[in-house]
């Protein structure tokens, strides 16, 4: 009796390796934005020399494109511990990363999951919720992390009129060259995340 052997193609084998680059939660399927994210980083990790070490243990968690005032702008998950790491190297994978996705602007933000707020009945269990998941400290960080690698020097929140609130965010004025270009990404990302308003700023202290 003759068996056949089906090898894989060398489609399905790149599909695997490019698998590696994106690891969803819940190990849900990624969408084709996500895919074409992990396939961009797999070809500078095999491609560029100044970024594949430190791109050879790292991957993304999700993608999704958000409307940036008439042009569409790319939000980039990554795992919690592995957003240092992407910071280390975030100038570059960015300017790399908009290159091929035809100028699209670039932003990576850490995945973290909003605990919802203690209740009476919650308070009675042992294990306390960590202030890194209140939704204080998740919204601050995706503010820091929208911005790097400028740094927030100053922050005040402005209640309007009709109540609702609007943040205005200063940042680091060395960065301004770097960044001003971005900031209105940067406040319709925020919004997106969020559902908050911020407006930013580059106040100089002479």
């Amino acid at each position: 009796m003759s068996v056949s052997l089906r090898l894989p193609s060398p489609e399905s084998g790149s599909a695997m390796i490019t698998a590696q680059k994106i690891i969803k939660p819940g190990n849900a399927e990624p969408n084709e934005l996500e895919k074409s994210v992990a396939e961009a980083l797999l070809e500078l990790e095999l491609n560029s020399t100044d970024l594949k070490s430190q791109l050879r243990e790292l991957y993304i968690s999700g993608a999704k494109e958000v409307d940036a005032g008439g042009k569409k702008a790319i939000v980039i998950f990554v795992p919690v511990p592995q957003i240092r790491s992407f910071q280390k190297i975030q100038t570059r994978l960015v300017r790399e990363l908009e290159k091929k996705f035809s100028g699209r602007h670039v932003v990576i933000v850490a995945q973290r999951r909003i605990l919802p707020r203690q209740t009476r009945k919650s308070r009675n269990q042992k294990q306390k919720r960590p202030r890194s998941r209140t939704l204080t400290a998740v919204h601050d960080a995706i503010l820091e992390e929208l911005v790097f690698p400028s740094e927030i020097i100053g922050k005040r929140t402005r209640v309007k009129m009709d109540g609702s609130r609007l943040i205005k965010v200063h940042l680091d004025k060395l960065q301004q060259t770097n960044v001003e270009h971005k900031v209105e990404t940067f406040s319709l990302v925020y919004k997106k995340l969020t559902g908050k308003d911020v407006t930013f700023e580059f106040p100089s202290y002479d």
